[in-house]
């Protein structure tokens, strides 16, 4: 138990630093960014790469991708553009790109972002090849058109701090999962199940990737540890391209929405690609990436003061969820009325538990239900109309 708490501390110091760093970026993207340029530019068979260009570097994760990448595809956008859209933006991202670098190396980092790029480029084009349907240009209407952003610091912040909160409980999955393998694991079991047949090893790793439903952020500790476990660097890039993009919510989305062929160019487009893509990132640094055994006191100030900072983050994005279903376990039967509001402006599974939390907060409401897709919010409680319409532009979004 200790040699795994020791492992666990260790894993924390080397992420804190770089996905703190992200986050910041992370919310400084989403205020910089013009509001409704994200739609526009993904319009027609040549809006895959500005899709993939685009989608590459946004700090989306699974949760967020799955609606803004089929949002597209319902605002006009070509199948192709969707697809290279949900490609290549959950294998990477601002933060993604740092944490790596940190535990695997920056060749590694740069081929993995190439990587995502690639695949998304080749999967969005093969989609538009074996489909049909021609995208329809979205006429803009004003009446629908969600309210901006506010581009100040407080939003940046706010906003780093939902892109945490979103992905808190895979990290910290990651992080005890990848402590686990260190610990328990044999440096040598890996490496003798793989031997020296490469293609066992990169089947090994997509294996465990498929069905893990973790980030490409919180995914990066686990893949550092296979490979310190004996797996090639290959194996590595296998599972972050996989496995954050593989899982049974995003390949079911991505059939009801753009159907069986779509969804075919996609699942081969990331198991092929990875694979051939593995091959070629050994064959180019067959020595570049070397285990990563760090100990706590050899961390730096930075690190420890971030490990910490981290960690009472998490404890209090735990507490919130833990008072939040205290609060739905211990409310009454609901006798009061019920009453649903269309909202608009929501992007993501962070902004449904955003509006969740703050709506819950107030001591009128019973209990709450909010849905991304169509955008609506439900509560039970004694409030009347306008107050929760106040309640729902308190927390950044408009009620219609």
């Amino acid at each position: 138990m200790s040699l795994f708490l020791q492992s666990t501390w260790a894993i924390t110091l080397e992420l804190a630093p770089w996905l703190l760093l992200g986050a910041i970026i992370a919310g400084v993207l989403h205020v910089a960014l013009p509001a409704g340029f994200v739609k526009r530019a993904f319009v027609g068979r040549r809006g895959v790469l500005t899709a993939v260009a685009l989608g590459v570097p946004l700090p989306l994760c699974s949760c967020g991708v799955i609606p803004a990448g089929l949002g597209l595809k319902k605002d006009g956008a070509s199948d192709g553009a969707a697809v290279g859209f949900l490609i290549s933006t959950p294998q990477t991202g601002v933060d993604s790109v740092l944490v790596s670098a940190s535990f695997l190396g920056w060749p590694f980092a740069l081929f993995k972002l190439a990587a995502a790029g690639i695949t998304g480029l080749v999967g969005g084009w093969l989609t538009d090849a074996v489909t049909d349907a021609e995208p329809v240009v979205p006429t803009p209407d004003s009446s629908a058109v969600a309210p901006a952003p506010p581009r100040t610091v407080g939003a940046a912040w706010t906003h780093s701090i939902e892109v945490l909160r979103s992905i808190w409980k895979w990290l910290l999955f990651g992080v005890l999962l990848s402590a686990f393998i260190t610990t328990v694991m044999p440096p040598s079991w890996l490496a003798s199940i793989g031997g020296d047949n490469h293609l066992i090893a990169l089947g090994m790793a997509l294996l465990i990737s498929i069905p893990l439903y973790v980030c490409a952020t919180a995914s990066v500790p686990i893949a550092a540890a296979l490979v310190a476990g004996g797996l090639p660097a290959g194996a590595a890039l296998v599972f972050l391209m996989a496995g954050p993009a593989t899982n049974l919510a995003t390949l079911g989305a991505v059939y009801r929405t753009l159907g069986r062929r779509a969804l075919s160019v996609y699942l081969g487009t990331i198991v092929i690609g990875s694979v051939a893509l593995a091959y070629a990132f050994d064959a180019l640094f067959p020595l570049s990436i070397t285990a990563p055994h760090h100990h706590v006191h050899e961390a730096s100030l930075l690190a420890q003061a971030t490990g910490a900072l981290l960690v009472g983050m998490m404890v209090w994005f735990a507490s919130e969820d833990v008072r939040a279903w205290m609060g739905r376990r211990n409310a009454a039967a609901p006798t009061s009325a019920s009453l649903t509001v269309a909202v608009e402006g929501m992007t993501c599974q962070g902004c449904v538990r955003k509006l969740t939390r703050v709506l819950g907060e107030d001591e009128r409401v019973q209990s709450v239900t909010v849905d991304l897709e169509p955008g609506s919010a439900t509560v039970d409680g004694n409030l009347d109309a306008d107050a929760l319409a106040a309640l729902v532009r308190s927390a950044g979004y408009e009620p219609r």
